[in-house]
């Protein structure tokens, strides 16, 4: 939660600094944020290969697990075609975007605002952050509701990082590799699902 909060300052920050005038025009009208997702997935690409036992880990999945990435994004596209035809003026493809971020905020956001401007890309950030939040205050509830592998489709991405601990308390430690492979699948698709729906 922290992360989160700290992810929210910047962002208050930049709207600061952006409204004050301070920012040279240059940047502003520049590449920068392709630049900072260039080096925001060359750090992911960082994580994701340092950990040299992520392979074995996975290898010992039950091969029904595996499949819960795909429902997590089954079930969050149909959330977000309920939100579109509930929403003015946003379009399914929008809120498709919006949700292929799978409450990665920093990631999914740096793309939309790049293929469909800021606003969405502020929907983006905000959207995924309460997906994290949500995770983070309700899973005791969701294994009642709906069983141990409910939070960590609720967690999305992170359910490898900063979900996991709770998720873990919450539906046990056996759940663990699952939620690892789960969230590093759904990250791996993030930069591919938002560009798609960006650009149809």
């Amino acid at each position: 939660m922290k992360g989160s909060l700290v992810i929210v300052g910047f962002f208050v920050l930049g709207i600061l600094a952006g409204l004050s005038g301070i920012v040279p025009e240059k940047i502003v009208e520049g590449n920068l944020t392709f630049y900072a997702l260039c080096a925001l997935l060359f750090f992911v690409g960082i994580g994701v290969g340092s950990d040299r036992n992520i392979v074995s880990r996975f290898k010992s999945l039950d091969v029904r697990m595996a499949l819960l990435p795909a429902g997590t994004m089954l079930g969050t596209f149909a959330g977000a075609l309920a939100a579109a035809l509930i929403l003015p003026g946003r379009s399914a493809t929008d809120c498709l975007a919006v949700g292929s971020g799978f409450g990665y905020y920093s990631l999914s956001s740096i793309f939309i605002t790049g293929y469909r401007g800021a606003e969405l890309g502020t929907v983006a950030l905000l959207s995924n952050i309460i997906r994290e939040m949500a995770t983070l205050l309700l899973a005791p509830l969701l294994v009642r509701i709906g069983g141990p592998l409910a939070p960590i489709a609720a967690g999305g991405v992170t359910s490898m990082d900063t979900t996991l601990p709770i998720i873990m308390a919450s539906s046990g430690k056996e759940y663990s590799v699952l939620s690892l492979f789960h969230g590093f699948v759904l990250e791996f698709s993030i930069p591919f699902m938002v560009t798609f729906w960006c650009t149809i």
